[in-house]
């Protein structure tokens, strides 16, 4: 991996994830390609996350991460089926020691997403949903950068 560096301030954590990423996936609904695009946003005060899943029908998101007024790291997020979601950062060490993450109290539950580095290239992003005998992994995604 290039880097997975870690920059200052309380969102300097996420400064890994900046740039764009693309993931092939092969899913029971088929083949397809996730992206995400991580930059600054408003002076810095934010991160601006846009993410297409380019299937036969496109899913987009629109998330912000920022600092609330509770000074916690969180995120503020909106789908193109009107649906949306807030989370806070967590400890996700469990998946990896450098991985970071959110968790969400979501219509069915608590859930979690993290992303942490592939030693080679790139990162790896999942989501998972708390069940009484752990964390049930329903997503993984290996992002690499798109070389622009």
């Amino acid at each position: 991996m290039a880097k997975w560096k870690k920059g200052r301030g309380k969102l300097g954590l996420f400064d890994p994830l900046i740039g764009e990423w693309a993931a092939n996936v092969d899913s029971p609904m088929g083949k397809f390609v996730c992206t995400r695009k991580f930059s600054q946003t408003l002076n810095g005060k934010y991160l601006q996350l846009n993410v297409l899943w380019d299937m036969k029908k496109p899913y987009e998101e629109l998330a912000l991460i920022g600092v609330d007024t509770e000074k916690t790291v969180c995120f503020w997020s909106f789908t193109n089926d009107g649906k949306q979601s807030t989370g806070y950062l967590a400890d996700v060490t469990d998946v990896h020691p450098s991985a970071i993450g959110f968790e969400a109290n979501m219509p069915s539950g608590l859930a979690r997403m993290a992303y942490w580095p592939d030693e080679e290239d790139g990162f790896y992003w999942i989501v998972e949903s708390k069940t009484k005998k752990g964390w049930n992994r329903f997503v993984e995604h290996h992002y690499q950068p798109i070389q622009q």
